[in-house]
């Protein structure tokens, strides 16, 4: 995959597909997996001092490699596509002074209850096999990528960094969430409960479970049929209420969270037993979904007055 962080960074690739001969040469390459330069030529009806151009702009960018076929004739050079997936960030992250930023591995729960259908993955392979919870508590948990389960919670113990003369105004939290469906479902609503220090904070309803394309980011070991990707949400809690998405979800304030100095946070994510709709949780990491990150907190604070 070809990760592109800013429009400027990815200005030349955008010249470079800004060309149609460029984007016929791809699709040939895509086609026929690799082709000499005097085939493309010849399919493209141009001289080869001209394909050379395209060529090399193609390769500057990470679109297209360029190899010696020794055991052929003449040595003929060989091209191919070297990336399947091209992720553009438009917006850049701003993170102001005062704000401290953690970001988590799906599997670095420090405690859970879960009921499958369940599983747990790294970015190469299944933990152990799906619907068994023991899995869960596999040493090799702490590099998950991706986690899912029916009804229960995952919870998180993370470290409070910020000094004992200032005090968190906000805490946000961040992560691609989708419900859990057998198989794949774009209408399986999940209602899903967040709460922090044990206090609840509301719930969100996942509208499904998202497999109608494959994520921009997951593994191609991992089956069509299974969660592709979530949505990305972030959760914020402040002196005004908390809230999802900018909307309004509970009264709840930072104030009532009982964030003492130097002491850890927990947050947990749940699928309830009573909830009206029991449609499970995936929880995706940065080598899953669509948006490459796992989960990131981020702790607002200001000095004590």
């Amino acid at each position: 995959m070809l990760h592109v962080k800013s429009l400027d960074e990815g200005l030349e690739l955008f010249k470079a597909l800004g060309s149609d001969m460029r984007v016929q040469i791809l699709k040939l390459l895509l086609e026929n997996k690799q082709m000499s330069m005097n085939q493309l030529a010849s399919k493209l009806d141009i001289t080869n001092g001209a394909l050379t151009g395209h060529i090399r702009k193609l390769e500057s960018c990470g679109l297209v490699s360029i190899s010696n076929d020794s055991a052929s004739h003449g040595n003929q050079k060989l091209c191919s596509v070297t990336t399947n997936k091209i992720l553009i960030d438009i917006m850049q992250e701003q993170r102001a002074d005062n704000v401290h930023v953690t970001e988590m591995k799906v599997g670095h729960f420090s405690s859970r209850s879960i009921q499958p259908t369940c599983g747990i993955a790294t970015a190469s392979g299944l933990i152990g096999f799906a619907d068994d919870p023991r899995y869960f508590d596999h040493p090799d948990r702490f590099n998950a990528e991706i986690l899912w389960f029916t009804k229960g919670f995952v919870e998180y113990t993370v470290p409070n960094f910020i000094s004992r003369n200032q005090k968190i105004t906000a805490v946000s939290v961040s992560c691609e969430i989708s419900s859990e469906a057998p198989g794949t479902n774009s209408r399986w609503p999940s209602d899903i409960s967040f709460s922090i220090n044990g206090v609840p904070l509301g719930y969100w309803t996942s509208p499904g479970d998202f497999g109608d394309a494959r994520g921009l980011l997951t593994p191609e070991w991992w089956p069509e049929n299974w969660n592709q990707y979530g949505l990305l949400k972030q959760l914020t809690v402040n002196d005004q209420g908390t809230f999802l998405d900018g909307l309004r979800l509970s009264d709840v304030t930072v104030k009532e969270l009982n964030l003492a100095p130097g002491q850890p946070t927990t947050f947990r994510m749940s699928v309830l037993d009573g909830a009206e709709n029991v449609g499970g949780l995936t929880l995706f990491g940065k080598s899953f979904g669509n948006y490459g990150q796992d989960i990131r907190f981020a702790f607002s604070y200001a000095p004590i007055q």
